[in-house]
This record gives C-alpha cells, sequence and structure tokens, in this order.
C-alpha cells in the first residue's frame, strides 16, 4: 500500500522559476524520470499574488461486494444502510431493476472525490499536470492508496512553491446516501491536511435530481473551486 511507501516530504520550489528539490518522498524518489520530471515544468510559474484553480473527479459506485472497498469522502467512511441502485447490466436483478445493498467506490485507489477534485484544483492553479498524471491508475502503488497521502503531497507542492489556501469551495454531488452529517468531519480533515482555518473551506452537498448513473446510485462526483494565495 501506498502508505508503506510514503516518507514525509521536504520538497523546495523557487517561485517564478523551475522547481527544484533535494528531498522528496520515497515513492516520488523511485519515479525521478515520470513523477518528479512532471512537476518541474520547463516553464516559469509566475509568483503571482492569488492563483485560481478547479479540480474534478467522478466514480463509479458498486455493491460492496462489487466494488471491495467503502465509500470514502473527504476522508470519511460513509456508513449507509442499504440503498436501492439502479442494476444496469441486470446482475442481481432484472436489467435495469432495483437492487437494496451496501454500496462502495469502484476506484484503483480508495476513490475519494473531494481530495481528488483538491489535489487536482491545486496542481491546476499551479499550472502542473493532472492528478491522473502525477498518480496514475495504473501504477500499482496507488492500489487501494489512502488519498490523503495525496492532498499531503499537494500541500507540499504548494508550499514549496510559496502559497497556501485562499479559500476552497467543494460541491459534492450524489443521489444516496445522504451525507450531511459526515460533512463537520470531512471539512475538519481538509483543513487539518491543507493547514488553513475553517472560515477558508466550504462544503456543499447535492442530490442530481434522480438523472443519469449519479441518481441511480451508479456514481458519485464533486466540483471544486479554490484559490491559492502568496505565503
Amino acid at each position: 500500500l501506498c502508505s508503506a511507501l510514503w516518507a514525509t516530504p521536504a520538497v523546495a520550489f523557487v517561485a517564478g522559476a523551475r522547481s527544484s528539490s533535494t528531498a522528496r518522498p520515497s515513492f516520488i524518489q523511485s519515479a525521478a524520470t515520470d513523477t518528479d520530471d512532471i512537476l518541474k515544468p520547463p516553464y516559469e510559474i509566475e509568483p503571482l499574488s492569488l492563483r485560481i484553480g478547479h479540480g474534478f473527479d467522478i466514480h463509479r459506485m458498486a455493491p460492496l461486494q462489487d466494488a471491495g472497498q467503502p465509500i470514502v469522502i473527504g476522508g470519511v467512511t460513509i456508513d449507509h444502510k442499504d440503498q436501492k441502485w439502479t442494476d444496469a447490466d441486470g446482475k442481481y436483478v432484472e436489467k435495469g431493476g432495483i437492487y437494496e445493498t451496501q454500496l462502495g467506490v469502484v476506484a484503483h485507489s480508495d476513490g475519494d472525490v473531494i481530495y481528488h477534485s483538491l489535489v487536482d484544483a491545486i496542481f491546476g492553479a499551479l499550472t502542473l499536470p493532472d492528478i491522473g498524471q502525477v498518480f496514475q491508475d495504473t501504477d500499482p502503488r496507488w492500489k487501494g492508496c489512502d488519498s490523503s497521502k495525496f492532498m499531503e503531497y499537494a500541500q507540499e507542492v504548494m508550499e514549496g512553491y510559496g502559497y497556501q489556501i485562499g479559500n476552497i469551495d467543494v460541491t459534492l454531488i450524489l443521489e444516496r446516501p445522504k451525507v450531511a452529517s459526515f460533512k463537520p468531519a470531512m471539512k475538519e480533515n481538509i483543513v487539518a491536511l491543507l493547514k488553513t482555518t475553517p472560515g477558508r473551506v466550504n462544503i456543499k452537498a447535492r442530490t442530481h435530481e434522480r438523472l443519469d448513473s449519479v441518481g441511480e446510485l451508479r456514481s458519485l462526483s464533486c466540483h471544486v473551486v479554490l484559490t491559492l494565495e502568496r505565503a
């Protein structure tokens, strides 16, 4: 698992120039020809006073026995009663019928749509490649990975370039299970991982009005908009 490969990052970047680093997480050290180069673009990352990033993620949901892992959102495991999942392929009931089941997320890592969207937004604000290029879903090191590790690394990259969180606005989109009671813990996790304050983080959740795969409980998605400010 990725936790076994993780070492506390100590990443140094030069604002307004190509980044440099003398110490990195062990998994970055082991992938110096790809991940490291990706985070060192050949152009100047200008030291703007404010940067804006957008992140998006979507994952399939399936019966827990098929997904092989629970629903984790914002670092919180979403405990829930059986849900009315649409069996589009007819595996358990008539095709298109309703199958009541515990749900999980189908993903290479833990499938945390909030964390993935946040990392993507941070990288985007810094004009770096997307999370899928940095942490590829074909890489066995990230199989089942706790996405807080991606968040920790994104924080180090952001800090290394001389930025901190300005504010974060999260929109989580899923039909069920309901997550209102879990949002305070999600926010607490984000505040801690990105070294910011509660007044800079907002989490909204909405349904998809029973439309398409999200409305049928076959997927969930997330949008994040954030600003980075000079530290």
